[in-house]
């Protein structure tokens, strides 16, 4: 569509100097202040206008809105420019509405604010628009690339020297969550070796709405479904997060059989979870809170947890992905709701909290002890940042693609492979900032992790039960010089 011009002294493109406060000339007869809500009605959202697909330069924008007052008028704004050239949208009896816009091939890459006005009530927000980078797909043919179908919900990956084995996580739909497997898989022909189903697990107090695929008849168990996935060789143990019922499990490497299930509530929201064979510690991301609970992996049992505190005034670190060098003894952390990146020295206790601008929603992080380096990547600005740990200095701010939701530092080929979930690609960077390397790897890349043997192993999530380019396991290796 056209964009209308910037605002005239008179004219704000179909949009009355009246209902949007700007006075011209003599004193109007009636009065600029309408009836007003005393707070925003409803939601509000800004985004491409095909559900879960990046917007780009160039690209379709939707804008809409739900549980408005039916009858409301809608001016949205960005900058001076009125977008809804004409005449304000109005909100249906539903209390809905919703506007397409096309994003110019000039635009800046970013988080755009979308001011929303609305009369009748009058009232306002402002929402986020958010234009991601594309960055060419490139590289691929420095690489040997496997990849492999294995079972629905992928979740997670990691590689496990000692049984030269590796293994997955999967969990389908949302709560009660009654698919899940953790799955063995042979790291040459990428088939699967064995494969254990969690066991039952209290139903959800309250139950999401089923979801795509869903069958809400479904009456079988909920079970302790797994999500974060780590390796314990010294003990022939894989660890799991069981995130829908807060809680973690333990399980062994050669037949999946379960070691033990932690009850409900040892570790809110689990997301990531890695071990310290040197120190015999498990480290799990209790997610919405500043805790990284702590575990003996000997004896199974749940110690004092190491506790992050935001270095915002007034905010809370919300811890989400972990990465531990056991020789340096560091282990590292993002917040999502702070952007703040916390390295935590396991000798002393130390924890150092840096704050992360040119972040938003920092989701994913790795950790190079070789040059003390931590590698971000943050799903909202679509980036990822080259930290010095031991300052919080940032080195390099490097566009990967939309959603950069997860980051594993490879140190054979010393770059740092990152997970774009939304662009579907995976990012290789080099210590110096510079992209090597950017590669189609299907729907929703969602995880990976190196082998420190020159590998790295990713798993991508599916849009349903028949996406062919979903629900893989992918190998990445250097090709040799």
């Amino acid at each position: 569509m056209a964009v209308c011009p910037p605002l005239s002294p008179r004219m704000i493109c179909g949009a009355s100097i009246l209902a949007l406060g700007l006075a011209a000339g003599p004193a109007l007869a009636e009065s600029i202040f309408t009836p007003a809500s005393d707070e925003f009605t409803g939601d509000v959202r800004a985004g491409a206008a095909e559900q879960g697909a990046p917007l780009v330069k160039g690209g379709a924008a939707r804008v809409e809105g739900q549980g408005l007052v039916p009858g409301q008028t809608i001016t949205l704004m960005r900058g001076t420019t009125v977008l809804n050239e004409g005449a304000p949208i109005t909100v249906d009896a539903e209390g809905k509405f919703s506007f397409d816009l096309t994003v110019d091939a000039g635009a800046a890459t970013g988080l755009h604010p979308i001011v929303v006005i609305a009369e009748n009530p009058a009232a306002a927000e402002v929402v986020t628009l958010k234009v991601s980078p594309q960055v060419p797909v490139s590289g691929a043919e420095n690489f040997e690339i496997k990849d492999a179908k294995v079972t629905r919900g992928l979740y997670q990956v990691i590689y496990s020297p000692a049984s030269d084995a590796v293994y997955v996580t999967s969990a389908v739909g949302r709560p009660p969550v009654r698919e899940s497997a953790l799955v063995r898989i042979d790291p040459e022909t990428l088939e699967i070796e064995a494969q254990a189903t969690p066991p039952e697990a209290p139903m959800p107090a309250r139950a999401a709405p089923p979801a795509g695929g869903q069958d809400a008849n479904d009456t079988r168990p909920a079970l302790f479904a797994t999500y974060g996935v780590a390796v314990d060789d010294e003990n022939g143990h894989v660890w799991v997060t069981n995130t829908r019922q807060d809680t973690v499990a333990v399980y062994k490497q050669d037949d999946l059989s379960l070691v033990k299930q932690l009850e409900p509530g040892a570790v809110n929201h689990a997301r990531d979870v890695v071990v310290d064979e040197g120190r015999d510690r498990v480290y799990a991301s209790s997610t919405m809170t500043g805790n990284i609970e702590v575990f003996d992996s000997k004896t199974l049992e749940k110690l004092d947890p190491i506790v992050i505190e935001s270095a915002e005034r007034g905010e809370d670190f919300s811890v989400m992905a972990l990465d531990v060098d056991p020789e340096s003894g560091t282990l590292v952390t993002v917040s999502m709701t702070t952007d703040e990146l916390a390295v935590v020295d396991l000798g002393s206790g130390e924890v150092k909290v840096h704050p992360l601008p040119g972040a938003v929603r920092a989701s994913g992080v790795a950790y190079d002890p070789k040059e003390d380096l931590a590698f971000v990547a943050s799903q909202e600005t679509d980036n990822l940042l080259i930290v010095k740990a031991a300052t919080g200095e940032i080195l390099h701010d490097v566009d990967t693609g939309a959603g950069a939701l997860n980051v594993t530092f490879e140190p054979v080929s010393r770059l740092a492979f990152v997970a774009n979930r939304g662009a579907g690609t995976i990012t290789a960077v080099g210590t110096d900032g510079k992209v090597v390397a950017n590669i189609d790897a299907g729907t929703y890349p969602n995880q990976l992790r190196a082998d420190g043997k020159g590998n790295v192993w990713a798993v991508n999530k599916s849009r349903g039960e028949n996406d062919e380019e979903g629900d893989r396991i992918w190998k990445i290796s250097p090709k040799a010089d």
